[in-house]
């Protein structure tokens, strides 16, 4: 009888151990199995942005040069500053143009006096020719003496603007607002009229251009899809964003100004052009950034969320 009681005993043990295990196991696998969501997916929109390259470019951009000769006898600015449209930049010697409008000045006045003989005596002939005391050929000659003369007041009064026009042009002023670069000359250069190499260059840099550079293949099914409905573009202006090369975004949103008609034949693709502020000139001429075009959205697409998206490897 005891040794039946000490065989149970261990059985007993042996029992309620297994019956807790069970009970383990039982709630690990129910801590397992992950909770399962549904969602009902239904049609949307989605905006389709199109990441494209482009380099920035001056909105305006006027190389000066002179337009009469002379000797530069001050330069009125200082390079890399901020000049306004009409502004001093350069003085060109006035001394030889005005010389030259007071010459012109002199031959107006000469031109006007042999005018007004002529006046003279062509209406003493012409009251003379009524009483025939004069022939008729003296009459035409004296008619023909005073068209020669007012024409050469017309030639004359003709210089006076010409010299005065070029005594302003002595004083080299900037077409445009913008930014100036470096002078190609000092103070004594001699320059000419209309040369080929400019004084300086100013840009105007707010705002400011970014070209852009889109395949033929993505310009053509964009506008099949556009044409089709299945992409829905907004009227108005479409709005642009900007990656710089540091990885950054620009603060400013800008938009898309037109795109070229024409197609590059080396590289296969179309050039769009945007447009941005640029008030505190972060962009320069030249920079190399990525675009982000807001093309419009697409239509009844199924949106998913990401958290229900898996990827197999």
């Amino acid at each position: 009888m005891n040794r039946r009681r000490k065989l149970l005993i261990p059985l007993l043990f042996c029992g309620a151990m297994l019956t807790a295990c069970d009970d383990k196991s039982a709630e690990n696998a129910a801590a397992m199995t992950p909770e399962v969501g549904v969602v009902t997916l239904s049609p949307g929109s989605v905006n389709v942005l199109s990441e494209l390259p482009g380099r920035t470019v001056p909105y305006e951009v006027a190389e000066i040069r002179p337009q009469v000769g002379g000797i530069i006898i001050k330069r009125n600015f200082i390079e890399g500053d901020k000049v306004n449209q009409g502004d001093s930049l350069y003085q060109i010697d006035p001394a030889p143009l005005q010389a030259e409008l007071n010459s012109a000045k002199g031959t107006l006045a000469k031109a006007l006096s042999t005018a007004s003989n002529a006046r003279i005596t062509f209406n003493r002939q012409a009251s003379l020719l009524k009483t025939n005391y004069v022939s008729r050929q003296d009459y035409d000659t004296a008619r023909t003496q005073l068209n020669e003369a007012e024409a050469n007041v017309t030639v004359a009064k003709a210089a006076v603007e010409q010299a005065t026009i070029n005594l302003q042009y002595a004083n080299v002023t900037s077409p445009i607002t913008g930014v100036s670069g470096k002078s190609s000359v000092t103070v004594g250069a001699l320059v000419t009229a209309n040369q080929a190499d400019s004084l300086v260059t100013v840009q105007r840099l707010d705002p400011i251009y970014v070209d852009l550079t889109q395949s033929v293949q993505d310009f053509l099914r964009m506008k099949e899809e556009v044409a089709s409905g299945q992409i829905k573009q907004v009227q108005g202006s479409t709005p642009v964003q900007l990656n710089l090369e540091n990885g950054k975004r620009y603060s400013q949103t800008g938009t898309l100004k037109f795109s070229d008609p024409t197609v590059d034949e080396t590289t296969g693709s179309v050039t769009l052009r945007a447009i941005f502020p640029n008030p505190n000139g972060d962009l320069l001429p030249g920079m190399y950034v990525t675009a982000l075009v807001d093309e419009g959205s697409r239509q009844n697409v199924l949106l998913v969320p990401q958290e229900g998206v898996t990827h197999n490897a």
